[in-house]
């Protein structure tokens, strides 16, 4: 039996957590995950999925401000452990408890490639045709220890952030339990600091667009649904949208068609097929009837 410390926070971490509840081989001892958060307009405190799944299986939750506090750090190094797994836990393990067992981490990229705190968009945002899930051994860096084993993962041209996460995630899942039962096994390769390269946090200001161009508006569309979503500067929403093509030159945010289902409008490179829209302050809509609202036809702009 392998007894296991669990550190994660949001529902890909939950997953991951529930799949090593399930395996007869494996004991989760404790949970670590980030403490509870207001949410929505009334500012309701909520647990993270995590600590309601370790609640249903009675297992014991630890919430600190700051995992590296002494009195935090202390506490964890009574707990016994053969391993300690992280996934997406949000706080940066200081070096007491690094050195207290084996620090497995579950990263959603290729490493080195995508380091850091968003590489599932960021896969996304570059138009990447293959991602993949890399556990790996956890050391003072930020998502710089040495490669345990990664599983690939094909992203087809349409795959949104939704899909791709799942997908992900699935992999993870096995991953996980794969590396722990067969850790001893495992030579652990070095990451090659020539390839690295690291994604920030995503803020709501990295959904603004302006129709430059199309490819790169349709990638962040895949990358930012259904957060932050993609607008523009008067506030509207693109809702549902595809690239139509990306090599024509057109004026930016002009209308080139108009039809029930969908509108086309231009970029400085390429178009795009808009087909719900959602106006500030208002519910989402077809596009055909917020264009008939405002009166606009083929040469006008929907900037």
């Amino acid at each position: 039996m392998l007894d296991v410390i669990f550190m994660g926070t949001p529902e890909y971490a939950q997953k991951i957590l529930d799949t090593l509840i399930q395996d007869k081989d494996i004991n989760v001892v404790a949970v670590y995950t980030q403490p509870d958060k207001p949410v929505g307009r009334k500012k309701v405190m909520t647990p993270p999925s995590v600590k309601v799944l370790a609640q249903e299986n009675y297992i014991d939750v630890y919430q600190p401000n700051r995992l590296r506090d002494e009195d935090v750090v202390r506490d964890l190094l009574k707990i016994k452990c053969d391993y300690i797994v992280v996934a997406a836990y949000g706080q940066i393990l200081p070096k007491k408890i690094l050195d207290h067992a084996p620090c497995i981490n579950l990263h959603a990229s290729i490493l080195p490639q995508y380091r850091g705190a968003s590489p599932i968009q960021q896969t996304l945002l570059n138009g990447d045709k293959k991602t993949g899930v890399t556990a790996m051994l956890m050391e003072e860096g930020l998502d710089t220890g040495d490669i345990l084993k990664i599983v690939y993962l094909d992203v087809s041209s349409d795959m949104m952030v939704e899909e791709l996460f799942d997908n992900l995630t699935e992999i993870a899942k096995l991953l996980t339990v794969d590396v722990l039962k067969n850790f001893n096994l495992i030579i652990p390769s070095k990451q090659d600091e020539n390839l690295a390269t690291h994604c920030k946090k995503i803020t709501k200001q990295d959904g603004l667009i302006n129709f430059d161009d199309a490819k790169i508006i349709y990638n962040k569309y895949r990358a930012f649904t259904p957060w932050p979503g993609i607008y523009l500067n008067n506030g509207l929403k693109l809702k549902k949208l595809s690239l139509n093509e990306d090599n024509t030159t057109n004026k930016v945010g002009e209308i080139l068609e108009i039809t029930k289902e969908y509108i086309i409008v231009g970029c400085a490179k390429g178009s795009l097929k808009i087909y719900k829209i959602q106006p500030e302050s208002k519910k989402e809509m077809d596009v055909f009837s917020y264009v008939n609202g405002k009166r606009l036809n083929v040469e006008d702009f929907i900037l």
